[in-house]
């Protein structure tokens, strides 16, 4: 058998039942709230009797002003009241979100999930999700974490009816604007303190750009997580919370005002921090990490379009856009930055032992970084490096390859104007052998790091990889011109016979191109011991030509001229080295060591 239905209340009883929890005219309806005191019966009735007072109200069936007026002072009353109750609802179910979000997506709190609209569609298998008390709740079928709009329901579905049931009477009775600015006041201040739970911090731009760069890095590492969190928890469970207390009532944007009006300020203030970064000055050291913002800005952004997908949330979608270009722009002006720094480094002092300069370590390893960042800056650079024309007095040689990427492109670039500022240090070495060696040290020193990094390697391609090799083994070869042709001048068999084509070996001059060898080779073995060739193969390979060139041409000439010197007073004088004498100086070239190391590397041998 049903129970009966409740009597229908009068408008007298339905009076009373408002005056009776007037805050102005007792104590005790101040201490109390009807709504969290979790007796049903006495929420329905207060309800019901503001339904009653409504329905007077709008029927015309109160005819005398009295009546008329005691509605309407019944309404306000009851309007009053239902602001302060639905503050107090709001209240008592908001806190800040759980940091442990950052860490682990799957924390303990009833949730909703949805995709992305725009998602690339690598869906992850369905999960379910379970609140405190083990009871399962709606299933998720998402996308990994990163890439996923995941609603929290922070307040139960019995408030959150008791919050809809009241803003739906204040919206009847004309009271929207009180109702949503509650709702805003209270929810923005819980939007903030997740925010800042978050790390996200008020700061101007000025303040973002006045501080040192090593800090701003590690608050980009933090700002990007936050972010996430941020967009596809906070502020999605911020949109959730007020389509679930204001969806179809009214009118039909209340919901999505309500929304926009909550979380602007927030939204805004945390896209500060990138617009800030963005126009920040474009110094090469800060690429990667605007790379990382730009990344993480184009990942954000469709469900920034889905969160704040309402016209009166367009701002919002705008500003997200905007600073997107303006780190694409940062991106391609720091690229540029980068080319100009290069190409015109200043450093005049050439470096000892013509070994590898920094500029070109700092260089490749630059190149490496940007090969992790490969897949975005092939959608960043769409033109190709900008000749330089003929009488330009910086003109380098570029080669353009029909089919090469953008960012291939550019990558070679680079290489070409190190060598053309490379070019131009080796100027600086007096002997033209060391700054050959300079120019093969480091020629080789490229061709070996982007052989180490497949993809730069890929990027460049083997074919100009080949070009580079046949470089430095030129330059190899130039060296060994410039410092070993007057070596091998020594040992020529020219202007050692006197006159006549009986005449025999002048004994004299013998000895004079003996004394001219040991003075040349000791120069050279004392000079070039200092040069550096610091990659182990490259310089046992050009040790190695050396003694191809200088061993049998020596061997050859103590052949057949020993003898002559022998016979006469103190050969030791002239014949200053064997064979294997020379062989062990030639191991001593290219160590960067000193005369007296070379003396304690004998010693201890």
């Amino acid at each position: 058998m049903d129970p009966p239905e409740p009597p229908q209340l009068t408008f007298e009883s339905a009076e009373n039942i408002i005056l009776r929890w007037d805050t102005t005219s007792s104590e005790q309806p101040r201490d109390r709230t009807i709504f969290d005191g979790g007796d049903r019966h006495e929420i329905n009735q207060y309800l019901d009797a503001v339904d009653e007072i409504q329905r007077s109200l709008e029927s015309a069936t109160l005819t005398e002003p009295d009546h008329q007026s005691k509605a309407k002072t019944a309404i306000r009353i009851a309007m009053a009241r239902l602001e302060d109750e639905f503050r107090n609802l709001l209240t008592a179910h908001t806190s800040p979100i759980e940091t442990d979000c950052l860490v682990d997506p799957n924390f303990s709190f009833k949730k909703h999930c949805r995709t992305s609209s725009s998602s690339d569609g690598a869906v992850l298998p369905a999960e379910s999700f379970t609140d405190d008390e083990g009871l399962e709740s709606s299933t998720c079928v998402s996308y990994r974490f990163a890439n996923r709009i995941c609603e929290i329901d922070s307040i139960p579905s019995d408030a959150i009816s008791d919050l809809r049931s009241i803003a739906e009477r204040m919206i009847s009775a004309g009271y929207l604007r009180e109702c949503v600015q509650v709702c805003v006041g209270v929810r923005r201040s819980c939007v903030d303190a997740s925010l800042v739970r978050l790390g996200i911090e008020k700061s101007s731009i000025d303040d973002i750009q006045r501080m040192e760069w090593e800090n701003l890095e590690t608050m980009i590492r933090w700002w990007i997580r936050a972010a996430r969190v941020s967009i596809r928890m906070v502020f999605a469970s911020e949109k959730r919370l007020c389509e679930q207390i204001f969806r179809d009532l009214g009118s039909s944007s209340i919901d999505e005002f309500c929304f926009a009006e909550t979380v602007k300020g927030q939204a805004l203030q945390l896209f500060n921090f990138a617009g800030a970064i963005s126009i920040s000055p474009r110094t090469p050291e800060k690429l990667f990490k605007i790379l990382d913002l730009h990344d993480a800005m184009l990942d954000l952004l469709p469900d920034i379009e889905v969160v704040f997908e309402s016209e009166l949330s367009k701002m919002i979608r705008v500003e997200a856009a905007e600073i997107l270009s303006e780190l694409t722009e940062a991106v391609r002006g720091i690229l540029t930055e980068f080319e100009n720094a290069v190409l015109n480094e200043p450093s005049k002092v050439a470096v000892p032992g013509g070994t590898i300069h920094p500029l070109t370590r700092y260089v490749m390893n630059y190149m490496c970084l940007i090969t992790d960042y490969k897949q975005t800056l092939v959608d960043l650079i769409v033109s190709k490096p900008e000749l330089r024309h003929s009488d330009d007095p910086t003109d380098v040689e570029f080669e353009v390859v029909e089919g090469r990427t953008p960012l291939a492109s550019h990558l070679i670039w680079i290489i070409v104007i190190l060598q053309s500022n490379l070019d131009g240090k080796s100027k600086h070495y007096k002997d033209p052998a060391l700054a050959h060696l300079f120019m093969m040290n480091n020629v080789h020193y490229i061709v070996q790091k982007a052989k180490g990094f497949p993809d730069l390697k890929e990027m460049i391609g083997v074919g100009y990889l080949k070009k580079l090799s046949g470089k430095y083994r030129q330059l190899a070869t130039s060296y060994q011109r410039s410092t070993w042709v007057k070596v091998m001048h020594c040992l020529r068999d020219e202007g050692l016979h006197g006159s006549g084509s009986f005449s025999g070996v002048s004994k004299s001059a013998l000895r004079e191109r003996f004394k001219s060898f040991n003075a040349t080779f000791e120069e050279v073995h004392k000079t070039q011991a200092t040069w550096l060739i610091p990659d182990a193969q490259l310089r046992e390979e050009l040790r190695i030509q050396i003694s191809e060139l200088l061993i049998p041409a020596y061997t050859s000439f103590l052949g057949r001229f020993r003898s002559y010197i022998e016979s006469g007073k103190h050969p030791e004088t002239f014949i200053k080295y064997s064979v294997e004498d020379l062989e062990a100086d030639i191991l001593d070239f290219f160590e960067g060591t000193s005369a007296s190391q070379q003396q304690l590397k004998r010693r201890s041998q």
